[in-house]
């Protein structure tokens, strides 16, 4: 996609939660964050998303305080604020209101200048499942080599 810079993927979440849907939002950020962003210092290992008082934020999502930011910058961890229509946000509500249903953010990336989250509705992987979908990859890759040897 042209004007898509990835910054930072979550790639265990796809291994620990099982994807239902997704969201593309706004964050809000401070000047210093944003530098941080665009040298890609930021991880989203143990990130998730809660609702607050009808709004949605970001938790635990580290993004490294800039080097050169006067006034010391920012706080690495502190809530940040994602900005997505009301209708979203009430769907979202009744949805993670649901017995084990979560919000997740998948990556972070900026697209034409703004900084965006790619935000999962996501439903937590039991250990079986996370085997079983190890199996499966595993037997994708050997038919995979089987078909390459016969042609």
């Amino acid at each position: 996609m042209a004007g898509l810079k990835v910054v930072a993927t979550n790639r265990k979440a796809r291994y620990d939660y099982e994807i239902l849907d997704t969201f593309e939002c706004g964050i809000v950020l401070r000047g210093s964050e944003v530098k941080s962003l665009r040298d890609a210092q930021v991880q989203l290992k143990d990130a998730y998303a809660d609702i607050r008082d009808g709004e949605v934020w970001l938790e635990r999502a580290h993004i490294a305080p800039y080097g050169f930011a006067s006034g010391g910058g920012h706080e690495p961890e502190r809530p940040r604020k994602l900005l997505l229509h009301r209708r979203e946000i009430d769907r979202l509500v009744g949805k993670v209101n649901e017995v084990g249903l979560t919000l997740i953010p998948l990556r972070i990336y900026f697209k034409e200048g703004r900084a965006k989250v790619e935000l999962a509705l996501a439903k937590g992987r039991r250990t079986y499942d996370k085997r079983q979908k190890i199996r499966e990859r595993m037997e994708q890759r050997e038919m995979a080599r089987a078909k390459r040897r016969r042609s």
